[in-house]
């Protein structure tokens, strides 16, 4: 089966989560983040997904913007910044208007002059997702923007991946779904979708109940694997 329609994850595949603590520890004001940001972008990002999967399972959801505030209040506590309001306030700016990575934007050019169905599917919310789809410059070479806000639920639920197919009217064989996160590759390999794990940090592989079928180091070849798959 060919594929039709290609699916992204966002935070950390499209868009650099690291980007709002390096850019903050760059500019006057927020010279405690000098030597820090590396630890406190790599302990928000942690606690923001691990907030995701502990509140999806007590069934306690809240959107995500609540998630990367709190995610981010215990990284700051952490790194001994719990009182710095203003840094917390210029952080959680910059995380709505993340950069994405420098090849994002020919990928999905070429994605689309190759006729592809194109979209996001995110644990961000529709607010975070369009904002940072606006920052980067890419709405128009993408079809959906998908949210878990539709369906109350954190990936990797099965709920979330059956959004793919009730917005671009496609199987899962014909879904090439890009993650950065290994867990949500792994999740999208076992509900059926054809996965690439952007593997950026050369992690080794999760050990879960399925694998990704392809190991990337950046989304440079989609367009290729795309065809080729």
């Amino acid at each position: 089966m060919a594929i039709t329609t290609c699916i992204f994850d966002a935070y950390g595949t499209l868009f650099d989560v690291s980007s709002a603590a390096r850019q903050a520890a760059e500019e006057d004001g927020f010279e405690a983040l000098a030597d820090l940001w590396p630890r406190l972008a790599a302990d928000w990002r942690d606690r923001q997904l691990q907030y995701t999967w502990l509140r999806t399972i007590a069934g306690a959801h809240v959107d995500f913007w609540q998630i990367t505030g709190d995610a981010l209040d215990w990284a700051l506590e952490a790194a001994g910044l719990q009182g710095r309001a203003d840094l917390r306030e210029r952080l959680m700016a910059l995380y709505w208007e993340l950069g994405a990575y420098p090849e994002v934007a020919d990928m999905l050019d070429a994605l689309k002059s190759a006729g592809l169905a194109t979209g996001i599917l995110s644990n961000g919310s529709p607010e975070m997702l369009a904002g940072a789809v606006k920052s980067a410059g890419i709405a128009r070479n993408l079809d959906h923007v998908l949210s878990v806000e539709s369906v109350g639920v954190f990936k990797p639920a099965r709920a979330v991946y059956d959004m793919v197919g009730r917005s671009f009217d496609c199987e899962p064989g014909e879904v090439l779904f890009v993650s950065s996160n290994g867990w949500d590759a792994a999740g999208a390999a076992g509900y059926g979708f054809r996965t690439a794990w952007v593997n950026r940090a050369g992690a080794p592989v999760d050990r879960l109940h399925a694998r990704p079928d392809l190991e990337l180091a950046d989304l440079t070849t989609i367009p290729e694997v795309a065809a080729r798959a």
